[in-house]
Order: C-alpha cells, then sequence, then structure tokens
C-alpha cells in the first residue's frame, strides 16, 4: 500500500494543495449562500403575494383589508413583490419613523391603534431574532397596509363623507396610494414633509391639533367628580355645595385664572366663580348669564375624555375639505350658528350670526357648492312640503289667509291664477302639485328683501328674514325650515359683490329697500360656500368652543368609526 509522507512533499507544493482545497469550499459555500438568499427572497416574495391575493392579514389590528388590496397590488407589481420596508432582513429607517408615526397618530385625531401601535415592538423582536421568510413578509405586508391607511385617513378621512348623507366629494384630494408610497415615503430621507404636506390646511384644523393635545393632558389631570345638580335655578349670592369643584374644574379649563382669589365661604356661589361660569357659559354655547341651571350642569359635568373625542370629530369632518378652493369660500359652521367669509388671505373678512334649520324637521343638509347670484326683493316660491302641511290647513282654517299674508297661487310655469276661491278643488290641486304658492316680495315676505343662491338639490339658500332680530340674540338658533338666516345679510350681499364697484353696502341696501322686485345679480365669479358641522371650534381667538351636538351627526359618525376597517367607503 503507498503511503503519502508529508516530510516527503516539497512545502510549496503542500501550500498550493492546500488553498485549492481551501478555495474549493470557499466557492461551494458561496454558491450555496447565494442559492440560499435568492430562494429566501424568492420565499417572502411568494408570501407577499398570498397575503395581497388574500387581501387579509390576521396578524393587523383589522385584519382585513379589500378597499387597498387594489394598491398593494399595484404597490408590490412594480416592485417584483420585493419588500419595500425591509433591507437584509431588517426594517429601513423609514420603517422605523413610520413606526413612530404610526405611534402618535392621535396627534392628528386619529387612533394609535389603527395602525398597530401596540403591535410593532413585538414584530421588530421578531426581525430581531431568528425571522423566517413569513415573518418577514408579514411585516412588510404590516407596513405597507398600515401605512396607505394612515396616508389615506390623514388625506381624505376615513369614512366617505357621502356614505353619511353628506354632500363632500373627496374624489379630488384622493392620492394615488402606490405611488405616494414609492415616491414619497419607502426611500424619503425623512417622511415627516411628505405626510406633514397632505394635512388639512386650513387654519381652524391646526388650532383644533393644538386644543387637542392640551385636553388630552387636561383629562388625564381631572378626577372626573361630578357637580351637584342646583336648587332650581341658583343665581350668583346663593348656596352651593359644589363651588370647590367648580372652582377646580374653571382653573383646570381656563375659564377662571389660577391667581383668582378663592372664595370666602366654600358654600356661597359669587366673586370670580361666577364670572369663570360665565366664560364657560360662552364657550358651550349657553346663554353666559352667570346663573347655575341644569344646562350649565350637564355641560360641566361631561367628561374631559369626552371633549377630546368631540375635537377629533371635528378634525375628521375638516379632512373632507378641499385644501385649495378658486375663490375664497363663506362657510357656515351649523352647530355654532355662525357663518365665515374669507378673504384672499384665506382668514375671516366677515362674521355673522345666523339661524338655521330645527333639529326635528327641517335640518340644514351638509355639503359645498358655489354662489352664483343673489336676488333683491325675492318672491318666496313656497316648497312643496310646507303647502301641503301648513300653507292648505292654514287656508281650510282661514279662508283669507292667502291675501292676509300676500300669498298668490301661480301655475308650475309662473303665470298667475287670477283670485282664486280657497274651495276643496284648488286645495287638491296645491296638494297635488298642479298649482303652486308664491308670496309677493316686500318687507313681510319670509326671505326678506334679499335672498343669496347656491343652486343645489336641496332647495336651500340664504337669505334675509322679517323676524324680529330677537331670534339672533339667542345662543341657539335652529328654528328655519332648512335655510340660512342672516342676521346682516345687506353686509353679505355686498361683501360677495365687492368686485362691482357699482355695488356699494348703500346701493345694496337701497336695491332691498325700494327698487325692482325681483332684481337678480349675478356674481362676476361663483363663491365656494361651505355647508360644515363641527360641534368643537377653535375661534380666531384661540379659545376653544364646544357646541351641542343637534342633529346627531357627532353620534353618527363615532358609532360608524367604532365599527373599524373596512370603514364605509
Amino acid at each position: 500500500m503507498f503511503v503519502f509522507r508529508l516530510n516527503r512533499v516539497p512545502r510549496a507544493l503542500l501550500v498550493a494543495v492546500l488553498l485549492a482545497g481551501t478555495y474549493a469550499t470557499a466557492a461551494t459555500q458561496s454558491k450555496k449562500g447565494s442559492n440560499s438568499s435568492a430562494t429566501a427572497a424568492a420565499d417572502v416574495s411568494r408570501n407577499l403575494r398570498a397575503i395581497t391575493a388574500a387581501g387579509q392579514l390576521s396578524d393587523l389590528r383589522w385584519p382585513n383589508f379589500p378597499d387597498y388590496k387594489p394598491h398593494l397590488v399595484e404597490f408590490y407589481t412594480a416592485a417584483g413583490y420585493a419588500p419595500a420596508w425591509l433591507r437584509d432582513g431588517q426594517p429601513t429607517p423609514q420603517a422605523l419613523q413610520m413606526i413612530e408615526i404610526f405611534k402618535q397618530a392621535h396627534l392628528e385625531g386619529l387612533n394609535d391603534e389603527d395602525y398597530d401601535a401596540d403591535r410593532w415592538a413585538a414584530r421588530l423582536a421578531t426581525l430581531n431574532s431568528k425571522p423566517t421568510t413569513a415573518d418577514q413578509a408579514r411585516f412588510d405586508a404590516a407596513m405597507t397596509v398600515c401605512a396607505m391607511r394612515y396616508v389615506s385617513d390623514t388625506r381624505i378621512g376615513r369614512i366617505n363623507p357621502q356614505k353619511l348623507k353628506f354632500g363632500f366629494d373627496v374624489d379630488e384630494k384622493k392620492l394615488e396610494l402606490a405611488v405616494f408610497l414609492k415616491d414619497k415615503l419607502v426611500s424619503a430621507p425623512d417622511v415627516k414633509p411628505a405626510l406633514e404636506a397632505i394635512l388639512p390646511t386650513a387654519a381652524g384644523y391646526a388650532r383644533l391639533k393644538t386644543q387637542l393635545a392640551r385636553y388630552e393632558e387636561l383629562a388625564k389631570q381631572d378626577d372626573g367628580e361630578k357637580l351637584p345638580p342646583p336648587p332650581g335655578l341658583l343665581f350668583p349670592g346663593g348656596p352651593y355645595a359644589g363651588v370647590p369643584r367648580l372652582v377646580k374644574l374653571l382653573t383646570l379649563v381656563g375659564d377662571m385664572p389660577a391667581s383668582a382669589p378663592p372664595p370666602s365661604d366654600p358654600t356661597i356661589y359669587d366673586g370670580a366663580v361666577v364670572e369663570g361660569v360665565k366664560k364657560f357659559q360662552m364657550r358651550h354655547g349657553i346663554e353666559p348669564d352667570g346663573a347655575l341651571d341644569a344646562e350649565t350642569i350637564d355641560a360641566m359635568n361631561v367628561p374631559l375624555s369626552v371633549r377630546v373625542e368631540q375635537i377629533k370629530l371635528s378634525m375628521e369632518r375638516f379632512r373632507w375639505f378641499l385644501n385649495k378652493y378658486p375663490q375664497p369660500p363663506v362657510v357656515v359652521n351649523l352647530p355654532e350658528f355662525r357663518l365665515r367669509a374669507l378673504n384672499d388671505q384665506m382668514r375671516p373678512a366677515l362674521f355673522m350670526l345666523v339661524d338655521v334649520g330645527d333639529q326635528y324637521d327641517h335640518q340644514t343638509p351638509i355639503f359645498e357648492d358655489s354662489i352664483t347670484y343673489i336676488v333683491f326683493r325675492p318672491y318666496w316660491d313656497v316648497p312643496s312640503d310646507i303647502i301641503k302641511n301648513e300653507i292648505v290647513p292654514s287656508m281650510e282654517d282661514d279662508p283669507s289667509y292667502l291675501s292676509e299674508f300676500n300669498f298668490e297661487v301661480v301655475t308650475p310655469t309662473g303665470e298667475l291664477v287670477s283670485s282664486p276661491p280657497p274651495n276643496a278643488t284648488l286645495m287638491a290641486e296645491l296638494k297635488a302639485g298642479r298649482l303652486r304658492v308664491r308670496q309677493k316680495p316686500g318687507p313681510n315676505n319670509a326671505l326678506g328683501l334679499v335672498k343669496i343662491i347656491f343652486p343645489n338639490s336641496f332647495n336651500v339658500y340664504m337669505h334675509d328674514t322679517p323676524v324680529d332680530e330677537a331670534r339672533f340674540s339667542k345662543s341657539r338658533r335652529d328654528q328655519s325650515h332648512g335655510c340660512i338666516h342672516l342676521k346682516r345679510p345687506a353686509e353679505m350681499a355686498a361683501f360677495l359683490l365687492r368686485d362691482k364697484p357699482e355695488w356699494t353696502l348703500q346701493k345694496v341696501q337701497e336695491a332691498m329697500k325700494s327698487g325692482p322686485d325681483n332684481q337678480t345679480v349675478t356674481l362676476t365669479n361663483p363663491v365656494p360656500i361651505l355647508l360644515v358641522y363641527g360641534t368643537a371650534v377653535v375661534r380666531e381667538d384661540n379659545n376653544i368652543y364646544f357646541f351641542k351636538d343637534i342633529y346627531g351627526h357627532d353620534a353618527t359618525l363615532e358609532a360608524a368609526l367604532a365599527k373599524g376597517y373596512p370603514y364605509p367607503w
């Protein structure tokens, strides 16, 4: 048997043999490693395809995402189903940034858990141990779904406003989510600028955001003690056991300065506490008379955590508005009973108290449109439901009703029916809609002396009112049939016609008082008008005001959001 003796082999030959073996082993291992990496990458892609195709990922807080499935398909198809948020199996800096943003979604009035805020720590821990290719795919898909949800939610809101019968169309604001993530997030040095750029631009949103953070802290500080009911209607100087709680609450929310002297007698309601109550009442849509009644105590007993949610709902609705309008809009906030007409700097140039539709039968709709013309000394074409439910019954009770209130009967085309007797045939024709009723122009016309038209399917508009101005002195003003009554209609008309130099405030007032009947003036450029619904408002004085949910829209939106994804769209 031949024995190979190492001590007889030349040293150079021995080294060459050993090196050759080493290189061969390394090459084999490199080839195996390359094959292994390729196999792992293929497995991740395969898992991503399966998750995307299913439109479901059990790891998520809200696992079903059928509404985002097409966007995920587009996003991953463009990248060959390679992971977007992982490099060498580890999260990218952009992924880590997004996770921190998910954890702070509440700062934008959203819910952190909608974006899996408390689940990312475990996912990151898995990636740092021995993750499988399925783990990597699930992480990447979860990142993409949560990122798309967050981007869409901050941009256009979580629920389609039209599903709640609000007339706002967010289609113009929608982003191409796959493109946005690819171009603005996954490779960005810093993802924050891109996300901030899609937030609502209205100053009111930014002010609400500041107050949201403040009220979240106040809610943590308050112990939630309830005030006892007052003994009937309590006026300043009367005895009240709840004074210590009043002082604590009013000081906490800023209606009573911390430097105010404490009550000399903690059982008597007077002094600085009364002034604090007046400010609280003013901020909550209550007559600021300082009297403690059930309405005031009920408002004070609303937990601050509920006020936090109220702020969030108002922020949610801001996402439905366009970030830019062709002209500065007129904005009417229904629960606030207030109008703001904005100037070219998008700041309020005109404030006005308004009266809106009553909460039971004639709620003013919420929508956006454009004001196109103004009518001075208008006819009032009575809506069919008012004819059936109010005019005809009044005619039955009083045959002189039409002439007494300056009404006349016309055909559907506007032709006058001469002196019709109030008989059964006429009333039947009116009920059937074959004849109409209109009120002649004049100071007693239900529309007053001017109406401002933004053509819409709801047949609502803004107008003057012959009703005594005492209507506008009340803190709650929802008494109309759905239209918007203006306290200072002449100023509103002059503001809208400000690009027509001849239409001064004086000329507008003359047209209302003594101009021709039914005179129409068309605006040079249509002015957007937004009829909105916000029960939490931070006014220009930076104080936050809360208003009653007069139409129940807050309750409806809150219930819809509580159901979670996929939201109605």
